[in-house]
């Protein structure tokens, strides 16, 4: 194994970067090996939302040698794997934080280098536009420079298939491999890459084309034309201003009111704590410009303009932030009322949604007859299961997760918040017009389709060792040498293939539990509660369909008064998460208030036994 010194030796032997170079002397300089360690011992990993990081020195880190390892190593994978890939071509898009055209002109580099074709965008672009112009051009793959709503200092590497997807296990670690073959840069100019020939800026015919494609989701261009609607819009520093403005031209929707502070980019985000319109606290600003204005609706898209989220106030002045699950039920209804219009069967019409989002589109699907599916966690799985689906002559009408991110554009296979927003203005017009609110709009699907209200929180957890305790007590019971007799009445599955014996709980909070997916060790069955109290499972039996991964913990269980409840790890962040939802399918919000209450207490009581682990 290398040493410290060695390191930092081939660090700086392999950087051509002034500014990076002189973090690592200046800590070689100062002894500082345990953040030389830090920065150089592990490799920054690739996974399937490409790369993300903070941006300084170190192999760790995001900066202009791992950007550039990282864009030889996907050149060459997509040169192997993806049909007359050079000439097809790669595009590449960047935001406006710090050092991502850099970033972004090092990644055309690397693949001009390879002999590639480069579709670029010189300028600053919302994250939509790169997975658009990989589908539209049909390129073998696409990066965008972006970290979306992290913090000023991070920034990330965004990597689209030529289907126009995210991609999705096992393309990353095939891309991983690669960049471990071609891991030492082989030129670092940048000075030529926007004259060079194979180069072709492709920023106008691409947004046209996007925003030509997005004015088929306008339902009647004459009636938002004579919208009486105010509202104010704030892209949160970053690049959705000037692509806003142009969506809602194009849908003929009155202009919006901007929060001057944060309408311009800005990498430092001056006036956000944290840049994510989701956060508590982040959409302050733009309703004091609404209350100023005697404005009721607020709109905002997050800095790299692929999230939307959105607030109105209600009769008595105060305001509804709404959810990201309460914006994906509007949507779904909207998306339902264009696809009738355009003559869409019910049955050709596919929407999905994660698995830790609301149960209410499933509902909706039920009712209407529109075809459903839930996915994994992330966009990579709903854009990829809905670009299988187009495949098979389905036409893709929404996905969407509850962390605001919403695919209405089937152009696009990835979360697109300036076509979300033209669609969430529009419907919001035509209510104003009829003298009603978003809100109302909201209480009319929960009449229709049932009552659901989401609980969703996390648990503080730095030490590994705990959760993988906390996790294995809610599989597998007490630990058999554990003094830990919880009395928890357990129902067993005896696994003859594997050989261990599954003791999930019985009930939570006091209700029968009626369903469990496991998709850490792989167990999915329904109706529990009508089963034996043991049970002996072939191999197969009981696998769970969506995939399995020992990698983190991800438990689903729902219980017979309502609620489904997901807990599972963080992959970035020292986080328990759980993602609470209880339905109430005769729309009581007393009694659905009153099982949420009662679970969160059972989450934190019964599943983690937060006070006894100190979380």
């Amino acid at each position: 194994m290398e040493s410290t010194q060695q390191l930092a030796e081939r660090w700086l032997a392999e950087d051509q970067d002034p500014a990076t170079r002189a973090q690592i002397e200046d800590l070689v300089r100062r002894g500082d090996n345990a953040k030389l360690e830090e920065l150089l011992r592990t490799p920054i990993e690739f996974g399937t939302a490409g790369l993300r990081a903070r941006m300084e020195a170190g192999y760790s880190r995001l900066n202009q040698l791992t950007v550039i390892s990282a864009s030889q190593g996907l050149a060459a994978y997509a040169e192997r794997e993806v049909a007359d890939a050079r000439e097809r071509g790669v595009v590449v898009g960047h935001d406006h934080r710090h050092n991502s055209a850099t970033f972004a002109r090092l990644t055309a580099r690397a693949f001009l280098d390879r002999g590639f074709r480069v579709h670029f965008f010189p300028g600053l672009v919302p994250t939509p536009a790169v997975p658009f112009a990989v589908k539209r051009l049909h390129a073998a793959c696409g990066v965008m420079i972006t970290a979306s709503h992290n913090p000023k200092d991070d920034n990330g590497y965004k990597v689209y298939w030529e289907n126009g997807a995210q991609i999705k296990p096992p393309l990353d670690e095939g891309i991983a491999a690669s960049i471990a073959e071609h891991r030492v840069p082989r030129s670092w100019s940048v000075d030529s890459v926007d004259a060079d020939a194979r180069v072709a800026d492709v920023t106008a015919p691409m947004l046209d084309a996007y925003f030509e494609a997005a004015r088929r989701l306008a339902l009647d261009e004459e009636q938002n034309r004579a919208a009486k609607l105010r509202y104010v819009y704030t892209p949160m520093h970053g690049v959705g201003a000037p692509f806003a403005a142009r969506v809602l031209a194009a849908f003929g929707l009155p202009a919006f009111v901007p929060v001057p502070q944060q309408i311009e980019p800005d990498p430092d985000f001056p006036t956000v704590a944290f840049p994510n319109p989701e956060e508590r606290g982040a959409l302050d600003m733009a309703k004091a410009v609404a209350d100023a204005e005697e404005i009721g609706l607020v709109v905002a898209n997050d800095p790299d303009a692929d999230r939307f989220a959105a607030a109105e106030k209600q009769a008595d002045g105060s305001w509804l932030a709404f959810t990201g699950d309460q914006l994906g039920a509007l949507f779904a209804g909207v998306v339902l009322d264009m696809a009738r219009r355009d003559g869409v069967p019910d049955a050709k019409l596919a929407m999905v949604n994660s698995t830790v989002s609301s149960r209410m589109l499933g509902v909706m699907a039920a009712a209407e007859g529109f075809h459903y599916v839930d996915t994994l966690t992330g966009f990579k799985w709903m854009a990829n299961e809905l670009a299988d689906l187009q495949q098979r002559g389905y036409t893709v009408g929404l996905g969407y997760e509850e962390a605001i991110g919403y695919m209405i554009h089937d152009h696009v296979l990835d979360k697109d918040g300036i076509t979300a927003l033209a669609v969430f203005v529009q419907m919001a017009a035509a209510l104003h017009s009829q003298g009603r609110r978003v809100g109302d709009y909201l209480e009319d699907l929960y009449a229709k389709y049932g009552y659901f209200v989401s609980a969703n929180a996390y648990f503080v957890c730095p030490d590994p060792q705990k959760t993988e305790r906390i996790f294995s007590r809610i599989r597998f019971g007490p630990a058999a040498d554990s003094q830990d007799d919880d009395g928890v009445e357990r129902i067993e599955f005896a696994r003859s293939h594997i050989g261990d014996v599954l003791r999930y709980p019985r009930t939570v909070g006091g209700s029968p539990v009626s369903y469990i997916r496991d998709l850490t060790v792989g167990f999915e069955m329904r109706d529990i509660d009508q089963s034996p109290r043991a049970l002996t499972l072939a191999k197969g039996q009981c696998w769970p369909t969506l995939l399995v991964s020992g990698s983190s913990h991800m438990i689903t269980i729902e219980t017979r008064n309502g609620a489904r409840l997901t807990m599972r790890t963080s992959g970035t962040e020292p986080k328990l998460k759980y993602y609470l939802e209880v339905q109430d399918s005769n729309n009581d919000r007393a009694a659905a208030a009153r099982v949420a209450d009662t679970m969160t207490r059972a989450v934190a009581d019964e599943l983690v036994q937060a006070a006894k682990n100190g979380l």
